[in-house]
């Protein structure tokens, strides 16, 4: 009986193809409330309002919605940051004390690790929007340090502009849509033009997922986001791609077998391979989730949101889109789907 993946059936016969049309449903739904939520801030904005008091270009204003769709974190809103270091513990919680006492805007502490050489054993860093009082700000935090450990003392001040973090939320985006453009761009050389578009719709429905749970939850949107975004995708495009392979190999292998239930075998054939990287990665985020601490608490929960995506997609969302054009076989006609959907097995 051990390891307990002996449990795992060998061989599944599942039929992924026949609940293609309710998934699709069910996706479509999702996305689009998440695009609302998006758009609404949760339900909380009013999206003309928001358009008519921004100013500059018409993208530039549909942006400026975006960035109230989200609770923006001081990288996207600009702010300060201050390094603390201190012989003694830190008390995070009286730290973020005296930071509201000091600044009413947001306020934000992290651990942190301490520079390797000539510092004191324990560091936090303090993050709040900045203020037309920001020097007073500092130094009312610098003169309640004591209460929070004994020898603190801020060892760095950082800030960044609201222009900076404005150039860095537009970036960010940039990045996601520069991201998904390459990878469609891969699948598109590597197979043929369907399994591109499907891997597209694939990483578009994981990302917009992911934004909607932030936007609808107001969970804090920063820097941190972005990259587990991009790791998000990275990993989805890796599991389409196992089974877009064994796709390719069964198109090549059963050459009369209708395409839907094609599709069903090598679903099944790499279920195993998908069930085991899911859950190794999920297992490891729910540690990261619980003992990460709040700084990394964001991070945990969007790529814990975005591999259950990311694995529903493949299955429901990528292969199944295959079946509204068809594919080439290796007599070079175009195979689209014959009939209604049938069963693997």
């Amino acid at each position: 009986m051990w390891p307990l993946i002996r449990l795992l059936p060998k061989k599944t016969n599942l039929t992924y193809v026949k609940f293609a049309g309710f998934a699709a449903f069910l996706s479509i739904a999702l996305c689009a409330a998440s695009i609302v939520s998006i758009f609404t801030g949760g339900l909380r904005e009013n999206p003309i309002e928001v358009y008519q008091q921004a100013e500059g270009t018409p993208l530039q204003r549909i942006g400026a919605i975006m960035e109230h769709g989200f609770n923006l974190g001081i990288d996207f809103r600009g702010g300060t940051s201050l390094l603390i270091e201190s012989p003694q513990p830190i008390d995070q919680v009286a730290l973020e004390g005296l930071g509201r006492r000091a600044q009413d805007g947001g306020i934000e502490v992290q651990g942190a690790t301490c520079r390797p050489t000539n510092a004191p054993p324990y560091c936090a860093i303090l993050n709040f929007e900045t203020a037309p009082d920001q020097a007073e700000t500092v130094e009312e935090i610098r003169a309640g340090l004591s209460s929070v450990a004994p020898g603190a003392r801020i060892a760095n001040v950082d800030s960044v502009s609201a222009k900076v973090s404005e150039e860095l939320f537009s970036g960010g985006l940039m990045a996601l849509g520069l991201a998904m453009l390459l990878m469609m761009a891969y699948i598109w050389f590597r197979f043929e033009w369907q399994f591109g578009v499907g891997a597209m719709l694939g990483l578009l429905h994981d990302v917009i997922l992911t934004l909607g749970v932030f936007s609808f939850f107001r969970i804090e949107f920063t820097l941190t986001i972005i990259a587990a975004l991009l790791t998000i995708i990275g990993y989805g495009i890796n599991d389409t791609v196992v089974v877009f392979d064994r796709l390719r190999e069964n198109l090549r292998k059963y050459k009369k077998m209708p395409l839907g239930e094609l599709i069903d075998l090598s679903l099944n054939e790499t279920l195993s391979r998908t069930i085991i990287t899911g859950a190794t990665a999920v297992f490891a985020l729910i540690g990261l989730l619980f003992l990460g601490g709040e700084s990394l608490s964001g991070f945990a929960i969007a790529m814990l949101f975005g591999i259950i995506c990311g694995t529903y997609s493949s299955l429901y969302v990528a292969a199944p889109v295959i079946l509204l054009w068809g594919v080439k076989r290796g007599t070079g006609k175009t195979d689209e789907a014959q009939g209604a959907p049938q069963t693997a097995g």
